[in-house]
Parts: structure tokens; sequence; C-alpha cells
């Protein structure tokens, strides 16, 4: 199947998945995850209709980001882990950045946001496993409330929701009480009305497990494999 075949798919396994649920489709959207794809594949995805992207690599979007530069309307987030030395790059090349973890990452990206004038959308992770492997900060993690009460000094960063990756199984059943914490742990922040806190994004699931995300509340997927096809070794 061609990349525009696969959205199409990929599209309409959302739409059932948001019926199940009593949901609208339109709440839940679809972002392409490119590492380790090529612009052409992208410009694909572009011209089957896809606008959001999510790359994990500053490096690697760097190094492609100037051959992207033309697509109309294109919106590229930064999902992957994020060290703080590279916090500036990525705030000059992605338009929000989903995978904030410390409130270290949250001063540098702070900063270097004010220095270029601009307002940057990010999302919380939360580590819901436990991995060592993963990054993210733990559901009663005390960085977890630090950075919820130190957001309204960040004045150049939107706080939005939260992300998650959970433990990968075979069965995406097995993802549904993660992405269900998270979403009692958005409702359980919302509650609290912090000043500069939103709590209306939720980015969960992947390729494998998509459909279980939006049925436990999901408003972003983030679906790699099932547009592109297998990562190209690198």
């Amino acid at each position: 199947m061609s990349i525009a075949d696969n959205i199409a798919a990929v599209r309409a396994r959302i739409e059932a998945a948001a019926r199940r649920a009593g949901r609208s489709a339109a709440d839940v959207a679809l972002m392409g995850v490119t590492k380790t794809h090529g612009p052409e594949r992208i410009r694909k995805a572009h011209a089957a209709g896809l606008r959001l992207f999510g790359e994990n690599r500053v490096q690697e979007f760097a190094a492609k980001a100037g051959a992207l530069a033309d697509l109309a309307a294109a919106e590229w987030h930064m999902v992957g882990h994020l060290q703080t030395n590279k916090a500036a790059k990525a705030v000059e090349l992605f338009s929000a950045v989903d995978s904030l973890d410390s409130l270290k990452l949250a001063e540098k990206l702070d900063a270097a946001a004010r220095a270029l004038g601009k307002k940057l959308p990010v999302l919380i992770e939360i580590n819901l496993g436990g991995e060592e492997a993963k990054s993210g900060l733990a559901l009663d993690s005390r960085e977890l409330e630090e950075i919820l009460l130190a957001a309204p000094r960040f004045e150049a960063l939107e706080f939005r929701g939260l992300m998650t990756v959970p433990p990968f199984t075979d069965n995406p059943e097995d993802a549904r009480l993660y992405f269900r914490k998270l979403r009692q742990l958005r409702h359980a922040i919302a509650a609290r009305q912090l000043p500069a806190i939103r709590m209306d994004a939720l980015s969960m699931g992947m390729s494998h497990d998509f459909e279980v995300a939006i049925e436990e509340g999901s408003t972003c997927v983030r679906v790699g494999t099932a547009i592109f096809g297998e990562r190209p070794r690198v």
C-alpha cells in the first residue's frame, strides 16, 4: 500500500475507535512520526493531507528541515527525549515540544523561546511504567509538582497537556490501564485549576495501540510504522 493508502486506512481506524468511544474523530489529531524517514516520504504524506508531524531527534530533523521548509501548513513537534543542551536548537526548529520531562528543561526552553520572541506549546511527558530506559516524570514525582507550580514564571511556554509512551506489549489491550491512568492524571491536574496550566491535550497511542488510546481519551495519536512502514536501518 502507498503512504496515501496507509493514511486513509489509519484515519478509518481512528474514526471507528472514536465511534466506539462515543467521541468525534475530529477531536483526535493524527501525527505522522517521521523518525529515520527521508524528505521524499514525508512529502508523500503531506501530499496525502497530513499536516502534523513528529520527530524524535533534533540533529536528524535539522538535517532535513531545509528540504521540507516549503511544505504549506506543516507543523513539527519534538516527541523524543530532549537533552537540555539541545533545547535552544529545538526551539528554533519545532513549533512545539511534546516531551518536557524536567524542570531544568523547562527553564532552558523558556529562555530560548524568550530569546526568539516565541511562544512554545509543551506537553509534560509522564513515565507511567516506571521504565528506567524511558524518559518522563513518574506519576508521583516531586519534580512534576514543581513544574506545575512553576508554570506561571515560564512566560514563553504554554502548558497544554500530557504525553506518555507506555511499556510495549504485543497485546494493545495491555496498554489500556496506562492510558486510563494518564487520563485520570489529566483530570486531577485540571481540577486544581492551576495558573498557566491547560490540560486540553493527551498525546498517547502509537501504531500498535492507538485505537485503545482513543477509547481512553487520546487527543493525538503518534503514528509512524502504520503510515511509513518499518523504519529503515540507520
